[in-house]
């Protein structure tokens, strides 16, 4: 069964088609600058990266152009091969617990939750409207980021505000990349034949941290927005709020404008003053530029206190692990998070470390009082998956 994993944006189309439930990729690919000048799309197949510049539109044209592509390279031989598309959502609010197939209630009830993700979800139904023009009969789920986090205690996701803002306008703690640590702690359970306490680096140009108990999140860094929590490559992470009326009279600048500052100039690119990208960061580090240290050391520094606070809360963990793009590819940010816990007995396998790029391994010593492990994420089979499952009951 040929299931399509989609994330769109607003200018771009992520997809993924997998074969389940044989969990085989078959294809992949992006669609860019959507609706903007220059747009053009990459297909990954069998082995062969295709890219081409054509003119898209529209999310629509983007998704006849997936389609018939699919066909002319004898993936499929017509759209009713595809049985089912599975959309990533970024915000469910506290209504969905879990994936659910999309219908006209759930459009309806994603459409409210736009104050809480203006950015995202509008973007994310548009894909979902494209291809249900297209294929108007196939089956269609929607895969929430915020899903997993449900399951916190109100202790966690209740902020100390007016309590009716929480009652009115649901101000809280949503959490966010909840389908990466799903995945990561449904890995771990495949790989130990139990649950055990964890917390989940996610670290990537976004990051979250996130503590898992019993295969359910009790805590994550990110809040009621994706911009708290640890430094990223744009985002700043938790900050004091106040400094935002001080920016905006300093800079006269808006409300607006230093939100996006926050969101887009700040994080890692900002500290760093050369880029988002980790790995030019990490260059520069190497070197021992001294913007590139202090940088590099912040981003430890705040992954190291909320693997601490979280160890706090789950009275103790069995295991750290490491994902996304940071996590599963930089040997440098892990071996230096490692080394700030060593007051906690954790200790590192600096050979199993060394060179590890995007592999299942143990990386902790033997006698390493907490294990710590490298799991890659797959939140596109994660998609897949709850599609495959949604459709056959």
């Amino acid at each position: 069964m040929k299931i399509l994993s989609v994330n769109a944006g607003s200018s771009s189309l992520k997809f993924t088609l997998i074969e389940l439930p044989e969990q085989e990729v078959i294809v992949s690919g992006t669609f860019e600058k959507i609706g903007i000048s220059g747009s053009f799309y990459t297909i990954k197949y069998n082995g062969e990266k295709i890219k081409k510049e054509s003119e898209l539109k529209d999310h629509k044209d983007a998704v006849k152009i997936l389609l018939d592509s699919l066909i002319e390279l004898k993936i499929i031989s017509s759209y009713d091969e595809i049985s089912g598309v599975g959309h990533r959502l970024v915000h469910g609010g506290d209504k969905y617990t879990e994936s659910v197939v999309i219908d006209d209630d759930v459009i309806k009830e994603v459409e409210k939750l736009i104050p809480l993700a203006p950015l995202h979800n509008p973007a994310n139904l548009v894909g979902i409207r494209s291809f249900k023009e297209i294929l108007p009969n196939t089956p269609m789920v929607a895969v929430f980021d915020t899903a997993f986090h449900q399951t916190m205690d109100k202790e966690e996701y209740l902020y100390a505000v007016p309590y009716s803002w929480y009652e009115k306008y649901g101000v809280r703690r949503y959490g966010f990349h909840g389908t990466s640590h799903r995945y990561i702690s449904e890995k771990m359970f495949e790989y130990l034949g139990e649950h055990k306490k964890i917390i989940n680096c996610h670290i990537g140009n976004g990051a979250s941290i996130c503590a898992i108990k019993d295969g359910k999140s009790i805590a994550t860094s990110m809040g009621f927005t994706p911009i708290a929590g640890v430094i990223m490559g744009t985002r700043c992470g938790d900050i004091d709020l106040g400094l935002i009326p001080y920016v905006m009279s300093c800079e006269n600048k808006t409300f607006e404008e230093v939100m996006t500052d926050l969101n887009k100039n700040s994080g890692m690119a900002a500290l760093s003053g050369l880029s988002s990208d980790m790995r030019d960061v990490e260059d520069a580090y190497m070197q021992k530029d001294p913007r590139c240290i202090t940088a590099i050391n912040m981003y430890v520094k705040k992954i190291v206190d909320y693997i601490v606070m979280y160890n706090a809360l789950l009275e103790g963990t069995d295991y750290i692990t490491f994902t996304a793009g940071v996590g599963e590819n930089s040997d440098i940010i892990r071996e230096l998070v490692i080394k700030r816990l060593a007051f906690m007995n954790v200790k590192l396998n600096e050979e199993a470390n060394t060179g590890l790029r995007g592999k299942f391994a143990q990386i902790s010593a033997g006698d390493s009082s907490i294990k710590v492990m490298v799991v890659p994420t797959d939140e596109e089979l994660m998609i897949a998956k709850d599609t495959y499952n949604l459709i056959n009951n």
